[in-house]
């Protein structure tokens, strides 16, 4: 029994060293990989006569959590440029390089052990950097403001760092011009999945 008693005592002394908790004033960086993978319906231009596809882009990416309260954090999102490249009727149009930096208020769930998930609501700003390999000439691609949801978890690996798997949905609509005329949106609204290495300072 003491035996059994200290086997159990250890196993929770390791859980909660395991255990990664986010305090007031906490930090966290996170560097991993973020997949784009846009809706299966991203609309039409020009009255419905051009339907549009993009297709999804991997890069790396880095989070940035700063804790305004226990087990709540304000994160920002970035990564390198994405390069999405968009079909129009099934056919090569332009490939579109983006910024799509994201602002979420994270809320954890402590659980206890290593495992804490966490859900968030943010901002995101899409910023068109560049068209390339444009098949259409006098084609331009506006900005983006949108909402943007967040679900995950963190697996603890130490009191200070953890492995973190997640997935936003953003919403993202850019508008089309065709030299300076309005020809409609192309809705990308993809969810983004990740796979980090998490840090607390």
């Amino acid at each position: 029994m003491k035996k059994t008693l200290l086997l159990t005592a250890a196993m929770l002394a390791m859980t909660s060293t395991a255990a990664l908790a986010q305090s007031k004033g906490d930090m966290t960086l996170g560097f991993g990989l973020a997949w784009v993978n846009p809706a299966d319906d991203n609309g039409s231009l020009l009255d419905g006569a051009l339907d549009t596809e993009v297709l999804g882009d991997t890069q790396l990416s880095l989070t940035f959590e700063y804790f305004i309260m226990d087990n709540l954090g304000i994160e920002v999102l970035a990564a390198t440029p994405f390069t999405q490249k968009v079909e129009v009727n099934g056919e090569q149009a332009v490939d579109v390089k983006h910024l799509p930096p994201t602002v979420s208020m994270n809320y954890h769930f402590q659980t206890g052990t290593g495992f804490t998930p966490f859900v968030g609501l943010g901002v995101n700003y899409t910023t068109v950097l560049s068209l390339d390999d444009q098949q259409i000439s006098g084609l331009d691609v506006e900005d983006s403001w949108g909402w943007a949801g967040h679900i995950g978890f963190d697996y603890a690996l130490t009191e200070t760092s953890a492995i973190r798997l997640d997935a936003r949905y953003i919403d993202i609509d850019l508008d089309v011009d065709l030299d300076g005329t309005d020809i409609g949106t192309v809705e990308v609204d993809p969810w983004v999945i990740g796979a980090s290495y998490i840090v607390r300072f």
